[in-house]
């Protein structure tokens, strides 16, 4: 297994598209033989407080779909989640590019949620805070769709 067992998402606050992201990812690798079923995600946000719950629509468009993000809570992304990750997952360029001006790129394996897909796909996820349940599931349904993108890579790359 390699010795970076993690796979951070982030966005911006950690309250939206973050904790969903890393819920769904987390439970399809759940389904993966080892070694890929043992890595760890989390998620954190470029310009996030420390503690703050799930918006309400996340939690909704997570438990659509049988996940439960009820207990989220978020976290500032650190040096440390860079250090210790395999891969990190943005959100949008803006998140990508504002990692790597704060923190030292410590890991080759960043890229954007939907940017493993096959070309002439969006590859951004906008951000749904303060719209209705349907923008959130919407995000969210952009994620699920990328998922097996990033498994794909996974496959090829986590050895």
């Amino acid at each position: 297994m390699p010795e970076k067992n993690l796979i951070t998402v982030i966005c911006t606050a950690n309250v939206c598209r973050s904790p969903m992201g890393a819920a769904l990812l987390k439970h399809a690798i759940d389904a993966e033989p080892d070694p890929i079923k043992s890595i760890e995600v989390v998620s954190a946000g470029v310009s996030a407080f420390n503690g703050d719950a799930a918006s309400v629509n996340s939690i909704k468009a997570a438990k659509n779909v049988g996940l439960d993000i009820a207990e989220h809570k978020s976290q500032a992304l650190t040096q440390a989640m860079i250090d210790t990750s395999f891969a990190v997952l943005c959100m949008t360029e803006s998140h990508r590019m504002l990692m790597e001006y704060q923190f030292k790129k410590t890991t080759p394996h960043i890229y954007l949620f939907r940017e493993l897909m096959q070309p002439g796909q969006d590859i951004e996820i906008p951000d749904p805070y303060g719209m209705n349940l349907v923008a959130y599931e919407t995000c969210r349904d952009s994620m699920v769709e990328a998922i097996p993108s990033i498994l794909d890579f996974l496959r090829r790359e986590y050895k």
